[in-house]
């Protein structure tokens, strides 16, 4: 068990972290880290709270959420810093979702120049390939941008033709 010097407060930990006493309030409550209480019911983190904040961080960055960071952490140990056979899981993990991400990226990165999802760039091409939201009907999100594909455009009618 470490000692009160061995721990740091929510000032230090925000400070040598970069965020904001709030923010660790909320990882605490979430679960994604822990402290001790003292007497007085002040908060003592541990120094292995510094890599665990860090961990979160650093799977905020590449997308993920903070359920699946506290998912990926929950496979860790909390006592110490992970080995290399601890943390492979989790690293793979880890490439699974980047990669997913990295697919839809390349799709948007695709269809971003003629149509975001539904057409909602161009009313032109909205009227055409989602007329009165009809893509809608096939869920949330822009359905086309997550791989539904468009029905073919209508053309418009013209008067006297």
């Amino acid at each position: 068990m470490s000692t009160l010097a061995d721990q740091l407060t929510i000032g230090e930990l925000a400070a040598r972290s970069g965020l904001a006493t709030s923010a660790l309030r909320y990882y605490e409550q979430l679960g994604l880290i822990s402290a001790n209480r003292t007497t007085g019911g002040q908060r003592r983190y541990q120094r292995s709270m510094l890599r665990r904040v860090a961990f979160v961080r650093a799977a905020q960055r590449v997308g993920l959420s903070l359920e699946e960071a506290g998912a990926a952490l929950s496979r860790l140990p909390a006592d110490h810093a992970p080995t290399a056979a601890e943390w492979a899981p989790v690293a793979r993990a880890w490439q699974r979702r980047i990669d997913q991400q990295i697919a839809e990226l390349q799709l948007l990165r695709r269809k971003l120049g003629g149509c975001i999802g539904c057409g909602c760039l161009s009313l032109r091409t909205c009227s055409l390939y989602n007329p009165e939201d009809t893509a809608a009907e096939r869920g949330a999100g822009a359905r086309y941008l997550l791989g539904d594909e468009p029905p073919e455009p209508r053309r418009p009618v013209r008067p006297g033709r």
